[in-house]
């Protein structure tokens, strides 16, 4: 299914909002809870799935909502519709401050693109989303994404959401060592990886942290200047949810 062509624009600077503009007959999912506001003749409804495959039976729907539960979604996905004869906008924002990230599908290499879990804001109907699973068992424990990523495919738009500046960088063949949690997402073509981050001394007092997620090969990468655990933490360093956020395995662990 060819994803639908849709129109944006990015409001804002610090804390960004999208607004899509709707043609007639043309459809944007979201995330539940997402939409911002939205013009007359725009209808929505709650469905399992990403409306990507309209042959997909019911099990196959149940399944996929299923593997939503893994990275922290809801099993549900709202379509926003313009059901008018004339353009109408829909706007969305994200749960927390930060930037928008507009992405055109089709011209990445594969059309397709590894994303934070939780990264994932609105997209063109016959836009696939799914899990993506990091094989590698230090990644997964603390590379800062843990073992569960969302992977989305398309050859549309779909918009991506990270907190503070974003920087893309795109590698050819070179070594790029970044902080655990500050990689927004990333083509399927690059190896992600974890290492240590220097000596003892370094690892210790460094204020770096131990490890530092490394991506090696070719292509492209975004990084965020300030993910979501390190905002809560600058907020409230001191309080119950300063580890809200945290998706490393490892953390978890040790504070069983």
């Amino acid at each position: 299914m060819r994803s639908h062509e849709i129109d944006y624009r990015i409001i804002g600077e610090d804390i960004q909002v999208v607004e899509v503009e709707l043609d007639p007959g043309e459809t944007v999912i979201a995330e539940a809870g997402a939409m911002l506001y939205m013009d007359q003749d725009i209808e929505y409804q709650t469905k399992m799935g990403d409306g990507s495959d309209p042959n997909q039976g019911f099990f196959g729907k149940l399944v996929k909502a299923g593997t939503r539960l893994l990275t922290g979604e809801s099993i549900f996905m709202t379509h926003f519709s313009n059901h008018g004869r004339q353009k109408r906008k829909v706007a969305f924002s994200a749960p927390y401050p930060g930037t928008v990230i507009p992405l055109d599908l089709s011209q990445l290499r594969y059309q397709e693109l590894i994303v934070q879990k939780d990264g994932f804001l609105c997209a063109a109907l016959g836009t696939k989303l799914s899990i993506f699973f990091n094989r590698k068992l230090g990644s997964g424990l603390v590379g800062g994404e843990g073992f569960i990523l969302e992977k989305i495919q398309g050859d549309g738009m779909a918009f991506v959401h990270a907190g503070g500046t974003i920087i893309e960088k795109e590698l050819k063949g070179e070594v790029l060592r970044v902080d655990t949690g500050c990689v927004v997402a990333f083509e399927p073509t690059l190896n992600f990886d974890v290492q240590r981050s220097g000596g003892l001394k370094s690892m210790l007092f460094g204020g770096e942290g131990i490890f530092l997620a490394t991506l090696s090969g070719e292509g492209k990468v975004w990084l965020q200047s300030m993910p979501f655990r390190k905002l809560v933490k600058a907020l409230a360093p001191y309080g119950e949810k300063s580890n809200k956020g945290e998706s490393s395995l490892l953390r978890g662990f040790l504070e069983s």
